[in-house]
């Protein structure tokens, strides 16, 4: 909603096919819900039988939601049991067009829909009864036509496929960035990153809000760029301004749909990295790689050329150019919709840790979202 997280959906698909307990696995843990905190989330389901109250006790209704199959409805049962968890204060959207036959439950007129294929319908979806979800929202084109109905939370890969810019280039502005790119990946003086700053009033903005914001809690205000650059320490700053890159505002007010994405990729990089023994430089230049694998949309331009101008390390440069290498199959992952057991078996990451390391991932990608 609004290029910003509302929610995490998830689809449990265990491999031996017991999905009572593998969703007693994940809700059992604290940290699950913990690490996505304030964000709801939304559990893809085929059948709403599967949830018992054993599950329920571990799936608060303010903070898990269902979205089920529309299929499911033709069983009476389904219904039933649906309008129970409605009535209970759950949010239950029907995921997809209704069977013939079938009939949505009393009181109850949220839906999802999978757009994965297919465009929305020419109807407008009733507001009041929101928020309805399009998932399979790959493009920013789709994310439009969804909109336009009255669609208002969205997921998918829109984000890294957005519609060709028809704004002009401003070249100087995107100099000054490569340069600033080039002073980060060098380790360079706090005064050559104070100048550069100073020539770019949005990028400045962001980081003097950043500094001033509820996660440093200071109890004076900061003015000056040396100040933030103090407050924040070193290791810090380098990382929130790869990140404020993609925190300016996109031309229809909204903030850019790849700042979320590229916070994440980086804190997993991080994660999977120290998870694979990397010392603290290791993480972060796999944190660096993780921010810089987007840069390519982010400038439009591709990115032989911007890992040229850059000079990165060859672990680096190999991983964002070819995926090659250790951080290129750590990248592989991060970048993954669904890690399969074959990609985590050839990485060498058990799928427990993998897991645990995706959790930390979002918790910080999530903090940094709302800050920025």
């Amino acid at each position: 909603m609004q290029n910003a997280w509302v929610a995490l959906c998830l689809r449990v698909r265990p491999a031996d096919g017991d999905l009572a307990t593998a969703l007693q696995t994940i809700f059992g843990n604290p940290g699950t819900l913990a690490a996505i905190a304030p964000l709801q989330a939304v559990l893809m389901l085929d059948s709403p039988q599967i949830l018992s109250e054993e599950l329920l006790k571990l799936m608060p209704a303010t903070r898990v939601a269902f979205a089920v199959q529309a299929s499911a409805l033709t069983i009476d049962i389904n219904r039933s049991y649906l309008q129970a968890l409605h009535t209970r204060g759950y949010r239950v959207l029907i995921d997809g067009p209704l069977p013939d036959g079938a009939k949505m439950p009393n009181e109850m007129h949220t839906v999802a829909r999978d757009f994965t294929v297919d465009a929305p319908l020419r109807e407008v979806l009733p507001l009041m009864y929101g928020p309805h979800l399009a998932h399979g929202v790959d493009t920013a084109a789709r994310r439009g036509q969804c909109a336009r109905v009255g669609y208002e939370w969205f997921a998918g890969d829109y984000p890294i496929h957005p519609e060709p810019s028809t704004e002009p280039n401003d070249g100087s502005s995107r100099k000054r960035l490569m340069t600033l790119l080039g002073l980060l990946a060098r380790d360079a003086e706090t005064r050559e990153l104070e100048a550069l700053l100073k020539q770019d009033p949005a990028l400045s903005y962001h980081l003097l809000k950043l500094a001033n914001s509820a996660a440093f809690a200071h109890s004076a205000p900061i003015t000056s760029f040396g100040q933030a650059i103090s407050v924040l320490g070193r290791r810090q700053l380098q990382r929130w301004l790869q990140l404020l890159l993609y925190a300016r505002q996109q031309p229809d007010g909204l903030a850019n749909p790849l700042l979320p994405v590229a916070a994440l990729r980086a804190a997993h990089m991080e994660a999977l990295c120290k998870l694979d023994g990397g010392e603290r430089d290791d993480q972060d230049l796999a944190f660096m790689t993780g921010v810089f694998s987007l840069l390519d949309l982010l400038f439009a331009m591709p990115m032989a050329e911007i890992v040229g101008t850059l000079s990165l390390p060859p672990l680096a440069a190999d991983a964002l150019l070819t995926r090659t290498g250790r951080f290129g199959e750590m990248l592989s992952l991060a970048e993954a919709r669904c890690a399969t057991p074959p990609m985590l078996e050839q990485a060498n990451f058990e799928p427990e840790p993998w897991w645990f390391s995706q959790l930390q991932a979002y918790h910080w990608a999530i903090q940094v979202s709302r800050n920025l």
